[in-house]
């Protein structure tokens, strides 16, 4: 197998889970995406009809009503991750929040691939990945942008020489250094 393609599992809005294989990018050609199944075809496959697709480590196609182990829709606390955090709403009414990259790709994302890709809020899990077409969106939320923290910047270090001159500034007049 070419390291061009990716496995992935594809929910579809009817519960329907396809396993096969996409590239990590560009994968929306029209308003279609080709996907290679497990025995070597090509299935064209509508983008409005598709829920999501997640990129996974194994296909776990013996777990037939969560295959793409998410087990949380939602973070816990604030991601540890640099990016944005999202809350996407479907067409059918459930929630994902995940992380979205804070630079240009996510612009060349939504805009070349017509959708959305965010890492999940178990990096851990099976799904590495899940990429979100717009056409199964309701509603997109910014719930925060999550940067690296900054760093303190050192106090300024004072010479013995100034040090020195600040006490004897402040004895009186009468009382001398040893």
């Amino acid at each position: 197998m070419a390291s061009s393609r990716k496995k992935v599992l594809i929910r579809r809005f009817s519960g329907a889970v396809t396993p096969g294989y996409l590239p990590p990018a560009n994968l929306v050609h029209g308003q279609q995406v080709d996907l290679l199944d497990l025995d070597g075809r090509v299935i064209p496959l509508s983008i409005n009809d598709i829920k999501m697709i997640s990129y996974v480590r194994d296909f776990n196609l013996s777990d037939k009503t969560n295959p793409e182990r998410i087990i949380r829709k939602t973070f816990f606390a604030r991601p540890r991750s640099e990016g944005l955090w999202v809350r996407l709403t479907f067409r059918d009414g459930d929630l994902l929040e995940g992380l979205a990259p804070a630079d240009i790709s996510l612009v060349d994302s939504i805009q070349a691939d017509a959708g959305l890709q965010v890492s999940p809020p178990d990096a851990r899990s099976n799904t590495q990945r899940i990429y979100v077409p717009r056409a199964a969106l309701s509603g997109i939320e910014l719930v925060a942008v999550i940067t690296a923290p900054s760093r303190r910047k050192p106090l300024p270090v004072a010479s013995s020489s100034t040090q020195e001159e600040l006490f004897h500034s402040e004895l009186p007049p009468n009382v001398r250094p040893n």
